[in-house]
């Protein structure tokens, strides 16, 4: 199963970006243009107020110079554990591209109108899915999803628009740290990493 990645696909400090909103911006621009399916999908890490780690693929809906954006039932398990520990990763696994990019940073619920203004934009069944689910809690079948949903349906069979829940919304992570990760040839791969310190961002090279 080892995969030999190319020795001509390095990522030097001259090359690089001079922050790393626009170093992502190319890279995420590469990737989509390289057609890989979901290239916004991303593993999102995060721990609850005792250390103990769980990580999930979500969505990345927005990025800016304040950091990356994805939206989520604050009730979920990520939800509740960015509540206890308002700290996350993220991980942008383009494997096509032999690239990664790795983010960490502290997590916070961005302003309802923001979350109000994307929730309108998303199809109706996401809308009701969204009132429908109560993310992460345990469900005795199927059934009983499907029935929430249909009551969802019900509910908001003549409104238009659908408003978002209270308990729904976006978080934003604002990094500390973004690496650029490169593969090379014999695992002596290029890690390139914009990390804040009190002063301003630094660039660092990290050893593979």
């Amino acid at each position: 199963m080892r995969h030999e990645y190319a020795a001509d696909s390095g990522l030097v400090e001259a090359d690089l970006a001079d922050d790393w909103c626009t170093q992502f911006d190319r890279w995420f621009a590469e990737a989509v243009a390289a057609g890989l399916p979901e290239p916004n999908a991303m593993v999102v890490g995060t721990a609850d107020a005792a250390g103990r780690p769980s990580a999930r693929t979500v969505l990345l809906k927005g990025y800016d110079p304040e950091g990356f954006v994805f939206f989520t039932n604050y009730r979920s398990r990520k939800g509740a554990e960015v509540a206890a520990n308002a700290y996350a990763s993220l991980v942008f696994p383009w494997f096509p591209m032999q690239r990664q990019v790795i983010v960490t940073g502290a997590v916070e619920r961005i302003d309802r109108v923001t979350t109000e203004t994307y929730f309108a934009s998303r199809p109706r069944g996401s809308q009701l899915g969204a009132w429908a689910s109560t993310q992460s809690s345990v469900l005795p079948d199927r059934t009983a999803l499907d029935d929430a949903y249909r009551t969802a349906a019900q509910q908001f069979a003549e409104v238009d628009p659908i408003p978002a829940p209270e308990n729904w919304g976006g978080l934003r992570v604002r990094p500390d740290s973004v690496e650029f990760w490169q593969g090379r040839a014999s695992r002596l791969h290029d890690r390139l990493r914009f990390r804040r310190t009190d002063t301003g961002w630094v660039v660092e090279r990290l050893a593979p």
